[in-house]
């Protein structure tokens, strides 16, 4: 009686700690198409001002990539008409805030964190970087300099650097994904001025925007600032994307790479997956979960702790808008080569497609996402983040509440199901991500 007693007492305590921490926030559209969201938390004098726009790497065209991230760089350093070249990280600083812009695949978002008195400043810079941006030939060729010493400083000369260009280009022949996120240096070479002005125009207005204030903030006077300062910028034209869509793999692919800044080689098995707002992909994260996180996991216990094959072994699933990438990789240890190791990997893979897991792993697995989901929604900041991203990407404000539904929603069956439906060795794509001299396999 007395351990049932304290079971429901850990799932009472469990579930009011998840309802306590429920987002409460207010959206709405100006009506240039801009998408507002608001959140208050009075908590700590602080406050966040964020704008993502829908605009990544995927949105280019042949022989012009990269342009999302030129831009991420050309409009958090170039100055607007009412503010010169420089002066943003400085005006930012100057006022005891931080700032900073990331692009990925399908998005860009800018962020300011400011004391809550800097409310305004913070609405009046993301409007002068979408309204008043200075796009020129100085700035053009100043940012091109910086992405091309980013490419050689992450990518090129990076230990790795060149994983994830490789497993694009591995897994798609079509899609724009099939290209790095930074561009290729000959394509940004070869942009003009006019390219990326209009690049600029087509992208970078409202209605391809949301906006997200959040922290310290009071409803009214925020809605009426954003009102000021937003209200009589100049809708767009709306974006049509029709990307080519991939054949499905059907037959195994092995491939070879070279990094001649590594020693160690790494063996991946790389898959092609659905976007993260298809509900398999919620499941493909429970299962990368379930084969290598932590010193428990299926993978690491077997090939790092029991066996003593790999120095590192792991399992992710890297989301993307249209398609994911799903990727088990291994580091060798001494003489293991790369192909046992991935005949150790296909072997925890297939246990999960032809097994059901134990309910005792299960169990382990929704307490991870439980906790995930409590701790994810932590900082004002990180709930600006999340509101911005199910708002712009996943087309449902309300999942930074509702997520953790999906993956309690989830069964032990299901993840079985998924495994077999997309990680299958006819559907893999081998990748031996070798030193610059050829290893024997």
């Amino acid at each position: 009686m007395k351990r049932k007693f304290y079971t429901a007492l850990l799932a009472l305590l469990a579930f009011m700690t998840i309802s306590a921490q429920k987002v409460i926030y207010e959206e709405y559209n100006l009506d240039n198409g801009l998408h507002v969201i608001l959140h208050q938390d009075n908590t700590a004098p602080v406050v966040t001002t964020s704008v993502m726009y829908h605009v990544g790497g995927k949105d280019r065209t042949e022989g012009r990539t990269g342009f999302a991230h030129l831009f991420e760089h050309l409009l958090t350093t170039e100055g607007t008409k009412n503010m010169k070249r420089g002066d943003g990280f400085k005006i930012v600083r100057a006022n005891g805030g931080q700032n900073n812009a990331n692009t990925s695949q399908d998005r860009t978002y800018y962020y300011e964190v400011f004391p809550s008195n800097s409310l305004k400043l913070g609405l009046w810079m993301e409007s002068e970087r979408m309204l008043h941006p200075i796009i020129d030939q100085t700035g053009v060729d100043t940012q091109q300099e910086v992405v091309k010493e980013e490419k050689r400083l992450r990518y090129d000369n990076s230990p790795y650097g060149q994983l994830l260009p490789v497993l694009g280009k591995s897994l798609f022949s079509v899609h724009p994904y099939k290209d790095p996120n930074i561009g290729y240096m000959e394509d940004l070479d070869a942009a003009t001025l006019e390219d990326v002005i209009a690049y600029h125009k087509k992208y970078y207005a409202p209605n391809n925007a949301v906006l997200v204030v959040a922290g310290d903030i009071e409803i009214a006077e925020t809605k009426k600032m954003i009102r000021d300062y937003f209200a009589d910028i100049p809708k767009g034209e709306t974006i049509v994307r029709d990307y080519p869509k991939e054949e499905p793999i059907v037959k195994e692919v092995q491939t070879q790479a070279y990094d001649p800044n590594i020693q160690i080689p790494a063996s991946l098995i790389a898959y092609r997956t659905p976007g993260f707002t298809q509900r398999d992909a919620y499941v493909l994260d429970m299962i990368s979960t379930y084969l290598s996180d932590g010193k428990s996991s299926k993978l690491y216990k077997k090939l790092v702790d029991e066996q003593k094959q790999a120095l590192q072994v792991g399992a992710l699933k890297i989301p993307q808008e249209d398609y994911g990438m799903y990727l088990v990789y291994a580091l060798p240890v001494g003489e293991t080569s790369p192909k046992v190791l991935v005949t150790e990997m296909e072997e925890e893979i297939a246990k999960v497609r032809e097994e059901i897991i134990s309910e005792n792993d299960f169990q382990k697995l929704q307490n991870k996402f439980e906790n995930n989901f409590v701790n994810s929604n932590s900082s004002v900041q990180g709930i600006a983040n999340s509101l911005a991203r199910y708002y712009m990407l996943y087309g449902d404000t309300e999942l930074i509440n509702k997520e953790i539904d999906i993956y309690r929603s989830i069964t032990r069956q299901e993840i079985n199901e998924v495994a077999e439906k997309y990680l299958k060795p006819n559907q893999r794509v081998i990748i031996y991500y070798l030193p610059e001299e050829k290893i024997d396999n």
